[in-house]
């Protein structure tokens, strides 16, 4: 994958998303940004998730497995289903 470069057009002021690393209490862009020197941004911090944050899709998928049991019954959704799908709700087209 390569680095993503965020930069301002016409005057309007830049945004998007980069990823960045926290190392020795520093964040480390990991893709390239068109700032001036000393310009102040807004930096909002969200985890990417990947094994280095503390977590993964599997470990968030076992927290989960299971959530829904005995809460619906799977047999008269799969019906349901199939029944809507009957439904035709398309006008008759005009020819």
């Amino acid at each position: 994958m390569t680095p993503q470069t965020l930069s301002s057009t016409k005057g309007k002021p830049m945004s998007g998303t980069v990823r960045a690393r926290f190392k020795a209490g520093v964040l480390e862009l990991l893709g390239n940004v068109n700032l001036s020197e000393g310009e102040e941004v807004s930096v909002t911090i969200l985890e990417s998730g990947g094994k280095k944050s503390g977590g993964s899709m599997r470990d968030a998928l076992k927290a989960t497995a299971g959530a829904w049991k005995d809460l619906i019954d799977a047999d008269e959704l799969k019906q349901n289903i199939y029944e809507n799908r009957l439904i035709n709700t398309r006008p008759v087209p005009k020819l």
